[in-house]
């Protein structure tokens, strides 16, 4: 069992920068496929970034594409996810999730381990 733990949310201004974080548990973790996901209230959990196991190949949301950028350390267990020119909108519950097989994908119930989450709050 692999378990997730993100961090590095909080409140920031619009057009401001966050990290977020997310860790885990086991080291096989360097051979999985990690994504990052959010979720609004009363609305479905999004896609918003994807990155295979080697890093090699990363995956964009259209509404984040350019501002955020998505990166692991598999020698720290550690996927991140920087988020620059935050805007309102972006305001959610973001969560990370990881999928046995290493290539990316936008669907969520193609992952099979999800951390507790996250949240970001940006005000206009």
């Amino acid at each position: 069992q692999v378990q997730l733990v993100e961090s590095g949310g909080g409140l920031v201004q619009a057009g401001g920068s966050l990290r977020l974080s997310c860790a885990a548990s086991r080291r096989t973790f360097s051979r999985y496929a990690t994504g990052w996901f959010r979720q609004a209230p009363g609305k479905e959990r999004d896609f918003v970034a994807a990155i295979t196991w080697s890093g090699g190949y990363t995956y964009y949301a259209e509404s984040v594409k350019g501002r955020f950028t998505i990166s692991r350390d598999n020698a720290m267990d550690t996927v991140y996810l920087q988020m620059n020119s935050l805007k309102p909108e972006d305001t959610a519950f973001y969560y990370c999730a990881m999928r046995r097989d290493g290539s990316v994908d936008r669907r969520t119930n193609e992952y099979d381990y999800w951390g507790q989450g996250t949240q970001v709050t940006v005000s206009s």
